[in-house]
């Protein structure tokens, strides 16, 4: 997780919401991504899909089974159904999202729901602090700034 905040931290530094990700399997980093969606004219270029495409491309195939992803943030939904489909097995985030959570926070997407053909463990709260005052002082300075 203290990866995925440094990588929040880039994303900072790039304008971007900071949320960062790291895909690892075996212990070992396979992906890693940051949010991206501004640089990149990309809605879908959050930082859990970025990990998610790094980790493919790395291990040569869009299936990352016996994996976890460590993310800042609680996923969205969009975020939750690729990590579904690419059958990460279990995910860790930071910061809860009252807004757009899909990790039972708005949505129950992760774990509990049983319509998808894969269940991917989650547990949240880890970090929560640190990630979380970085999420607000970013957004508390971009009101500030307006």
């Amino acid at each position: 997780m203290r990866h995925a905040l440094a990588l929040a931290r880039r994303a900072e530094a790039e304008g971007e919401v900071p949320v960062g990700a790291v895909l690892v399997r075996d212990g070992e980093p396979i992906g890693e991504g940051w949010n991206r969606p501004i640089g990149e004219h990309d809605p879908s270029a959050h930082a859990e899909i970025m990990a998610l495409r790094a980790a493919g491309k790395a291990v040569g195939n869009y299936r990352l089974p016996d994996s976890t992803l460590y993310v800042t943030l609680e996923p969205c939904p969009m975020c939750a159904g690729a990590i579904v489909h690419a059958r990460v097995a279990r995910v860790v985030f930071g910061a809860s999202d009252p807004r757009t959570g899909a990790a039972g926070s708005v949505f129950d997407l992760l774990p509990s729901d049983g319509r998808f053909n894969h269940r991917t463990a989650c547990e949240g709260g880890l970090l929560a602090d640190e990630t979380g005052e970085l999420l607000r002082a970013f957004f508390r300075a971009r009101r500030n700034r307006r």
